[in-house]
């Protein structure tokens, strides 16, 4: 899988958190389930009216050693967003980013692409994960398409 690596400074994010955990794969129904609440309960279209049009963010964070995170759906703002209700806002440090291509519909797509990277890719790259968040990019578009194209950003160094 084709890969390249981005410098990017830091920015930030709002959005709505929820935490989740990667035992017995939960992850893989309760991030879709939450993308699909967020649809439902209308956060997804008051952020896409504060994003005006730019890509929507997924963000896995805070990992807490043992299987749990919390994960983002948020967009990028300028950090004047005022935490109110269910909304909060992050900063994404400046780093490194190993930034892989997913295409097709979401959320089967994606998550073949984060399956190859901790299964294929970091074992044999010459890079490690960074200490930070990881990132899925989701651009506008029907992510359903057979051709939706979308990114999953991990912070990395060197071995």
């Amino acid at each position: 899988m084709e890969f390249q690596v981005i410098e990017r400074e830091a920015f930030t994010v709002t959005g709505k958190m929820r935490e989740v955990s990667t035992k017995d794969g939960s992850n893989l129904v309760d991030i879709p389930a939450f993308w699909q609440e967020c649809h439902r309960d209308g956060t997804s279209m008051k952020l896409e009216a504060i994003a005006g049009g730019q890509n929507m963010y997924g963000i896995c964070m805070d990992f807490d050693g043992e299987g749990g995170f919390h994960y983002l759906i948020g967009v990028e703002t300028d950090g004047d967003e005022s935490e109110s209700g269910e909304l909060v806002s992050r900063v994404i440090p400046a780093a490194a980013w190993a930034v892989f291509t997913s295409v097709g519909p979401m959320p089967g797509a994606i998550q073949k692409v984060w399956q190859h990277v901790y299964q294929d890719w970091f074992p044999s790259s010459g890079y490690e994960h960074a200490h930070g968040p990881e990132l899925e990019i989701y651009p506008p578009g029907d992510t359903m398409s057979d051709d939706y194209r979308c990114e999953v950003w991990i912070p990395v160094v060197i071995k």
